[in-house]
């Protein structure tokens, strides 16, 4: 015999399944929401701590085992390995901007710059550091748009500065050449280095955080939305 009901589910049972899926889904929305908060705080701060910890152990092995901080302090303090080291590029800096400073500088480029395998990597390394500490620097601090890798197809971009050199001598066309760096998705670390005029590229008001941001998500943390 049937239940007289066309033989759907009891009104009580279906309110019961009703509830059980409103509340699996919610629990899965706050799962999602507590992963989206926490996991970046804690990757940050995991990262800074083996930033910290590996600088503190770079500075034990360098110091002699009676100056470790651990010897002179009865207690152990995390990131004075960092402090140290702060203070010894400081200190290195100050030295180097004197003119006997400058003179040992001067000496020892002078020395690398004879042999030939050291020669190259140092230059290629000394270039690096200047332009992207320099103080008056334009690298990486404007975000553009450009046609990649084909017409009509636009990817997020960075200009890191003006074409020169002999790469400017080929490609002159009467107007000024740019550095572009195209990052890949969701590492911003690697990407393509394309030269293109300025007239080519679009402009974005966008600060550089939030264009990483956007290339790191792929597109769902969209600045201005």
């Amino acid at each position: 015999m049937g239940d007289g009901n066309g033989g759907q589910k009891p009104r009580g049972l279906a309110l019961f399944s009703g509830l059980h899926l409103t509340l699996a889904a919610r629990l899965k929305a706050y799962l999602f929401t507590g992963i989206l908060v926490t996991a970046p705080i804690s990757i940050t701060l995991y990262l800074a701590w083996l930033v910290v910890d590996g600088v503190d152990r770079l500075v034990d092995n360098l110091l002699p085992a009676a100056f470790h901080p651990d010897q002179l302090l009865p207690f152990t303090l995390p990131g004075l390995g960092l402090l140290l080291l702060l203070a010894f590029l400081i200190l290195v800096g100050m030295v180097s901007a004197g003119m006997v400073g400058s003179l040992l500088v001067r000496l020892g480029e002078a020395i690398v710059g004879r042999m030939p395998v050291l020669r190259g990597i140092h230059t290629a390394i000394k270039q690096v550091f200047e332009t992207v500490l320099a103080q008056k620097s334009d690298a990486f601090r404007e975000v553009v748009l450009v046609e990649f890798p084909r017409k009509d197809a636009w990817s997020i971009a960075f200009v890191s500065g003006t074409t020169r050199g002999e790469v400017a001598r080929v490609l002159e066309q009467g107007g000024e050449m740019i550095n572009v760096f195209v990052p890949t998705t969701p590492n911003p670390t690697s990407g393509y280095l394309i030269f293109v005029p300025r007239a080519s590229v679009k402009p974005l008001s966008m600060s550089v955080e939030d264009g990483l941001k956007l290339v790191v998500s792929g597109g769902l943390v969209a600045p201005g939305e």
